[in-house]
């Protein structure tokens, strides 16, 4: 029971009343109005105070929350930029590597084939530098082999005429007649062959 359901039991038991059913459970008027009356004494600075200052206390944490909400949705919408900018450096990123590897490959054929192409125009320089050192070298060769048979047939001439050839200019006119008629029996026997293999 309520403590003013049994100071109003108190109160009739002892005016000597009885009291009994819903009764039992209603407090007297004076109880009522005086319960009011406090109510009232407490609800009134409570309201004008206290509520108040709740109130302005839970408007200022639901700014905070609505402002951490903006923020976290600013930032959310910053992060998503920030991705999407990375994402498009990333992909520029790769496409440059690409490229860039592209123009690799594409150089070095090119150094390749410059490469190939200098190496055939050095070994094309170097033949054609064997083929005129062994010219020369064909020609000195039948310059000294010239000279040696001249000397040779000099010698031989001097024991054959008995006389001596050590005049320069009757020695160099009769290698060259030597010389001469030995290049023009190798050209009639080389030219009378076809005619004896003809006959």
């Amino acid at each position: 029971m309520t403590g003013t359901a049994l100071a109003a039991v108190a109160l009739a038991a002892a005016d000597g009343e009885q009291i009994d059913g819903i009764r039992l459970l209603i407090p007297a008027t004076a109880d009522i109005v005086g319960s009011l009356v406090v109510i009232l004494i407490i609800a009134i600075p409570f309201a004008k105070y206290v509520l108040p200052t709740f109130q302005k206390i839970f408007d200022e944490r639901a700014a905070k929350i609505e402002g951490g909400l903006a923020k976290a949705e600013i930032a959310q919408a910053e992060a998503t930029a920030t991705l999407a900018e990375y994402q498009q450096h990333l992909a520029d990123a790769r496409a440059e590597a690409a490229k860039i590897r592209e123009d690799a490959r594409t150089e070095g054929a090119q150094i390749v084939a410059d490469l190939k192409r200098k190496a055939q125009d050095e070994a094309a320089r170097i033949a054609d530098t064997s083929r005129k050192q062994i010219d020369a070298e064909r020609q000195q060769a039948a310059v000294s082999l010239r000279a040696e048979v001249g000397t040779l047939a000099t010698e031989l001439a001097s024991k054959i005429v008995g006389e001596s050839l050590a005049d320069e200019a009757r020695r160099s006119r009769v290698v060259e007649r030597f010389l001469d008629d030995l290049e023009a029996s190798t050209v009639a026997s080389g030219a009378g062959a076809p005619k004896g293999a003809g006959d």
